[in-house]
């Protein structure tokens, strides 16, 4: 019997007013991605390509925050979880199937969590599937009340709990799997009589259970996975865990992780196996790292690719590209369209800006190569720069094969050094210099013999 695909809808409205900030609650970020991103790739895991997402508070900036792949609808005033659903009910009437519904603000969930409770809404022919877990410390949750027949009977908040009702200790994270037609309906008799004067999702439960409804309760083990991210400590403590679980993951795989406490891997980062990651490291983005990289300590590297065997040694990489066996650091810059060849050397206090530098080429020191081609087996000596601006546009500078070029040379592109070509040492190079050729551009040196006595007397004698 082929079944109903299963709907998702992210309650993502809130303000967050405890997060003390302009900047919208669902896109803090967690472990480097936005809380609501973490909660809709649960969802989209779970087997529902388009979700729907309730907007609210910088409504506009979530929706530009998420981009396509996405239904949104607005709860312009925000007056409860129930009165969410209300505002996406013309989103769904069409919607015969189950209905996944998770808060944005809860980032550690997984899919498989998520999957469980459609699972369980489908085998048990249930009407609602509902999350809980147990909790010694259940203050800020909503409590699970059941009936004499061990079924649960509605959700009351915690605000509106008696004494008796607050000592329970099985608790609702508010995620649920519901028959969509059945929760549209019920939610439009539910009022707002309670402590915080709003309609509350969670008062569905009872009227579906008051039609002899079936409410399946699943219970995890794990509350971390429903963590809710209310203040920005709570925000610190789930990047923690979400940054942990990263982290696990990659040392499961191969990756060695030499001190936890102080690597900060993000979500979509891949690492083959063999690499080393060294303490105080950042990796953030679609980095891919190769095996047996050593990253760190010290470095930051985002949306750059590492290849097998490189060393990045305190050094910032930023949308470059490094192949196998090069190496940068320490203090090395690498920006955004820089591309390394094999075993290049890239060393202390170098930027390299948008350049691609071929194998083998050593860049050792104090030097800026950017809008640069530099040729293989190079070697660019201690402050060199390259002149790429000229206050209107950026012009590029090629540097052949075997070139060589001298200490604190200047090269104003546009310029080409050819293959073999030689710069001597302290040359401003504004013309092309030929292949094998030596260029020279500095002023003639003189010599002046006892010059140095001679104005040591005159700096002393009296006027």
């Amino acid at each position: 019997m082929s079944r109903e695909p299963t709907a998702g809808l992210i309650l993502a409205a809130g303000k967050g007013t405890r997060m003390k900030s302009e900047i919208p609650k669902a896109l803090h970020p967690v472990a480097g991605m936005p809380m609501v991103e973490l909660v809709s790739r649960a969802v989209r895991g779970a087997g529902i390509p388009r979700p729907t997402v309730v907007v609210g508070h910088g409504g506009d900036a979530v929706i530009e925050g998420l981009g396509d792949g996405y239904d949104f609808v607005w709860q312009r005033e925000q007056r409860g979880t129930g009165h969410a659903v209300m505002m996406a009910a013309e989103a769904l009437r069409h919607h015969h199937g189950p209905l996944l519904v998770t808060p944005g603000d809860t980032p550690l969930l997984s899919s498989e969590t998520l999957a469980r409770l459609i699972e369980a809404y489908h085998a048990e022919s249930a009407q609602v599937s509902m999350a809980t877990f147990v909790t010694v410390e259940p203050g800020g949750y909503g409590r699970i009340v059941r009936d004499e027949e061990g079924q649960v009977a509605q959700i009351v908040e915690d605000r509106d709990a008696t004494p008796q009702q607050k000592a329970l200790l099985e608790v609702n994270p508010a995620v649920y799997c519901f028959d969509c037609q059945l929760l549209l309906e019920v939610i439009q008799g539910l009022d707002s009589n309670n402590a915080q004067g709003e309609v509350y999702l969670t008062d569905a439960i009872a009227a579906i259970h008051s039609r002899g409804g079936k409410i399946v309760a699943e219970t995890f083990d794990d509350p971390d996975e429903f963590m809710g991210v209310n203040d920005r400590w709570q925000l610190a403590e789930a990047s923690r865990i979400l940054r942990l679980r990263i982290l696990r993951k990659h040392a499961m795989n191969g990756v060695t992780i030499v001190d936890p406490s102080s690597s900060y891997i993000t979500m979509d980062v891949e690492i083959e196996p063999d690499a080393l990651i060294e303490p105080m490291t950042v990796i953030e983005g679609n980095t891919r790292i190769g095996a047996g990289a050593r990253i760190g300590p010290n470095a930051w590297v985002k949306d750059s690719v590492i290849g097998q065997d490189c060393r990045v040694f305190m050094s910032h990489v930023d949308q470059a590209t490094m192949a196998e066996g090069s190496r940068c650091g320490p203090f090395s810059n690498l920006r955004p369209g820089t591309r390394l060849g094999a075993g290049v050397k890239i060393g202390n206090f170098v930027e390299v800006k948008n350049s691609e530098i071929g194998q083998a080429t050593a860049i050792s020191h104090l030097t800026y190569i950017g809008d640069a081609t530099v040729g293989s087996g190079a070697n660019i000596g201690a402050g060199t720069i390259t002149c790429n601006y000229d206050g209107f546009a950026k012009h590029r500078t090629k540097i052949g094969n075997g070139a060589f070029i001298g200490s604190n040379s200047t090269l104003v592109a546009p310029v080409e050094i050819g293959d073999n070509g030689f710069v001597a040492a302290g040359s401003v190079i504004t013309k092309g210099v030929p292949e094998g050729a030596l260029g020279v551009g500095r002023a003639r040196q003189e010599v002046r013999e006892g010059w140095v006595n001679s104005w040591k007397a005159k700096k002393s004698s009296p006027e």
